[in-house]
C-alpha cells in the first residue's frame, strides 16, 4: 500500500523540482515505486477518481514501467504492477545515453478509443494536459523524496510501440526516467 503520511511542504517540494539527467543505477525500492506511481496516477478517492486530473474523468492514460526486471503495467484500482515482458527495454525509453542505465523508466500511453469521439485537435489537447498532469506529480513526488526525474519527448516512439505489443489506438506521449541523482 502506498505510505500517504510522508514527504516535504509543497512549497519546499516547487522550490526542489528540477530535471535531472544524471542517475546512480541503483534500483528505487518496491516501497518507493508504489508511492511513486500512486502519486502519479493512483486512485486516492473511493469512487475510483485519481491523483492527477482526467478530462472528463476518461482515465485514458496508462503507465508502463520499464526496469532491468522487465516491463510492467500499472494497475492503479489493485495498487499493483502486471509483468509484461521480462525484456529490459529502456534502452528504448529514449534517444539519451541515461535511459539504458536508469533505474526507471515510465511510459505515458494514451487510449486514443476512450477519446475517440473528440475532434483530433481536441483529443491531442486532452491526453497531452492529462499526461502533463501525471508527470508533474512524478515530478514533485522526486522532488518530495531527494530522486531525480526528467520527463523527455525524444522517444522512437514507433520502436518503442512494437516493443511493447502496443494497439493500434494507443499512442505513447512522453516517457519520463527516475533515479537516484548522481
Amino acid at each position: 500500500a502506498p505510505d500517504t503520511t510522508g514527504g516535504k511542504p509543497l512549497m519546499q517540494v516547487l522550490h526542489e523540482r528540477k530535471s535531472t539527467r544524471s542517475f546512480h543505477p541503483t534500483p528505487i525500492s518496491d516501497q518507493m515505486l508504489g508511492n511513486l506511481l500512486w502519486a502519479a496516477f493512483g486512485v486516492n478517492r473511493p469512487d475510483g477518481r485519481r491523483t492527477a486530473p482526467s478530462a472528463r474523468n476518461w482515465q485514458e492514460i496508462s503507465i508502463y514501467v520499464l526496469t532491468a526486471d522487465g516491463v510492467f503495467l500499472y494497475d492503479a484500482p489493485r495498487h499493483a504492477l502486471h509483468r509484461l515482458l521480462k525484456e529490459d527495454l529502456r534502452a528504448k525509453a529514449g534517444t539519451q545515453e541515461f535511459v539504458a542505465s536508469a533505474p526507471l523508466n515510465l511510459v505515458y500511453v494514451a487510449d486514443m478509443k476512450k477519446v475517440a469521439a473528440q475532434s483530433a485537435d481536441d483529443a491531442a489537447l486532452y491526453t497531452g494536459a492529462d499526461c502533463g498532469f501525471i508527470a508533474q506529480n512524478v515530478y514533485l513526488y522526486c522532488a518530495s523524496e531527494g530522486l531525480g526525474a526528467v520527463v523527455r519527448g525524444l522517444v522512437d516512439r514507433p520502436s518503442l510501440a512494437t516493443a511493447l505489443h502496443l494497439q493500434q489506438d494507443q499512442r505513447i506521449l512522453l516517457t519520463q526516467t527516475v533515479g537516484h541523482r548522481k
